[in-house]
């Protein structure tokens, strides 16, 4: 799974109210505050910080503003995952179109051209039933296997398309 512990930096502002006894306590607060659940398009969703690089670096004071700014330097888990990887997803939504599924932050669709196509589109109950073993049902809530074939991750919001053509793809029992 795509899950990496990467080192990043991020200045972070603090506002003079906040220079006291418990200025370190408030830096780190601020920066879980900040990045955590943010995308960083290079690496991917930042689930958390697991640390903060020590000792912590002097801030330098905005002139006419009254802030400080700390270049704070952190290890974090992020999740990114990669073209070719496969997945264990939770259907969100299905449509004639496809499905959608999400893993943790990732939106991936799975359009109907990438199903199986012994599987058919219902609209009575928006599901994907097998018209082999009719007892195969895709449906909200229902947990897939797939491969993701391609991500898109811009500033704020990261998506991917999925396939569950392959062999051992599609409903997980």
């Amino acid at each position: 799974m795509g899950f990496f512990q990467v080192e990043l930096t991020k200045n972070v502002r603090v506002h003079p109210r906040h220079f006291h006894s418990k200025l370190k306590e408030t830096l780190i607060q601020t920066l879980m505050d900040e990045v955590e659940g943010t995308v960083s398009g290079r690496f991917g969703f930042v689930v958390a910080v697991l640390e903060v690089v020590q000792p912590l670096p002097k801030g330098i004071l905005r002139e006419g503003w009254g802030f400080a700014v700390y270049p704070l330097k952190y290890k974090a888990l992020v999740f990114r995952p990669f073209k070719g990887e496969v997945l264990d997803a939770i259907v969100t939504n299905v449509t004639r179109h496809g499905i959608f599924a999400q893993v943790g932050p990732l939106t991936i669709f799975v359009s109907r051209h990438q199903i199986p196509s012994d599987m058919t589109h219902d609209e009575e109950t928006a599901s994907y039933v097998s018209v082999v073993e009719k007892a195969e049902r895709i449906q909200r809530d229902s947990a897939i296997r797939l491969r993701v074939n391609g991500i898109k991750i811009d500033a704020s919001s990261f998506t991917a398309v999925g396939t569950i053509l392959d062999d051992y793809l599609g409903l997980v029992e």
